[in-house]
């Protein structure tokens, strides 16, 4: 199985990826575990994001791990993104 090409943790003002749903939600991810070849077969498959919601004070991000199932299930769309992210996950 192939290594992550995500695996160096990023600050978040320059994400591999940035997610957004429509109740104004962003994930912006900042490290992954796992290829994204594995997470297909993996539903608990984790990324590391800083993440903001509509509940969150102005400008503020909660950082942790989260399932990326997750986001594609609420809606996650993918709105900017490194090279490299369009070619493993677009």
């Amino acid at each position: 199985m192939p290594r992550t090409t995500f695996g160096k943790t990023r600050d978040q003002a320059k994400p591999y990826a940035i997610y957004k749903n429509d109740q104004g939600w962003e994930w912006r991810v900042l490290k992954t575990y796992k290829h994204s070849s594995a997470e297909i077969k993996d539903p608990y498959a984790r990324w590391f994001v800083a993440a903001t919601s509509p509940m969150m004070p102005d400008g503020s991000y909660e950082m942790g791990d989260i399932y990326s199932s997750y986001i594609k299930s609420h809606g996650g769309q993918l709105v900017l993104a490194d090279d490299g992210w369009l070619d493993q996950y677009a």
